[in-house]
């Protein structure tokens, strides 16, 4: 397949993946959401790839996914929102059942889709200027992935959630569980190489039962129902609508995003 939204390419036994729309902060439209389910595949069917980076391009990791491009064409009503969410849930979490390790190497933002997707990879490493956040609420809408309160506990989850903050530093995300390593700006993406060249030197069947047993015990906990259950809610939210999103893509749509987030962050 020619990718045009992402890059991929092979570093001896590790697979290297970069979201590439630089010019839209790799925000995450349906067209990189093929892409990347068709790099997934590619990386499973490959026996000589035995481990994967996931990286953005221009000192960004991702801004999520693309609300310009849902603001041009919004979903209407529960039924479109279904498919539309599917996707979006389906495509994160190719990467915690992917049956190779997963990396994430992320610089600058990691918000909404994008925060979930790094978290949703089996280790992560944030360059010092790495920022997270789940901001969904403060524009109307919901959250697609609800991993958020497995890696960080309740009080951090509903803390970080209901207030929609969008600047959790690469510290402070380490600490609340977020990401594995801290590294200076320009060194992450060659530590996530180095890990990942760790894992892919030890036999692939190790790895595949050792990664799968440890999804299945978070699979006994009810973490797959318990993801459902928050994709549904987040389904009817947003097939119901809010007044806060329909201002919010409307503002976007006729003033552009940039005049629409600061509609929203003049909420606070």
């Amino acid at each position: 397949m020619d990718y045009r939204c992402i890059t991929f390419e092979r570093r001896e036994a590790v697979g290297l993946l970069t979201l590439n729309r630089p010019e839209r902060a790799n925000a995450m439209n349906r067209a990189m959401l093929v892409e990347l389910n068709a790099a997934c595949d590619a990386v499973e069917a490959d026996e000589t790839i035995r481990a994967l980076v996931v990286t953005g391009a221009g000192g960004v990791f991702s801004s999520g996914f693309d609300l310009k491009e849902q603001a041009a064409a919004p979903p209407q009503g529960i039924a479109e929102w279904r498919d539309v969410l599917r996707d979006d849930f389906d495509t994160v979490m190719r990467f915690w059942h992917l049956s190779k390790p997963t990396v994430t190497a992320v610089r600058g933002p990691a918000l909404a889709g994008a925060c979930e997707l790094a978290l949703a990879c089996d280790v992560t490493v944030a360059a010092e200027d790495a920022r997270f956040g789940e901001p969904e609420l403060r524009f109307g809408a919901g959250i697609v992935v609800m991993l958020l309160p497995w890696l960080t506990g309740p009080k951090h989850a509903k803390e970080i959630l209901l207030t929609g903050e969008d600047e959790i530093d690469a510290r402070r995300a380490y600490e609340i569980g977020l990401v594995n390593r801290v590294v200076p700006v320009g060194e992450e993406v060659e530590t996530a190489l180095a890990l990942a060249r760790r894992m892919a030197a030890i036999e692939p069947a190790l790895l595949r039962r050792t990664k799968a047993t440890i999804n299945r015990m978070y699979a006994m906990m009810a973490f797959d129902e318990t993801l459902e259950m928050a994709l549904e809610e987040d389904t009817a939210i947003e097939g119901e609508g809010t007044a806060t999103k329909r201002e919010f893509l409307e503002i976007a749509r006729t003033q552009g995003l940039r005049a629409a987030i600061a509609w929203r962050d003049g909420k606070r």
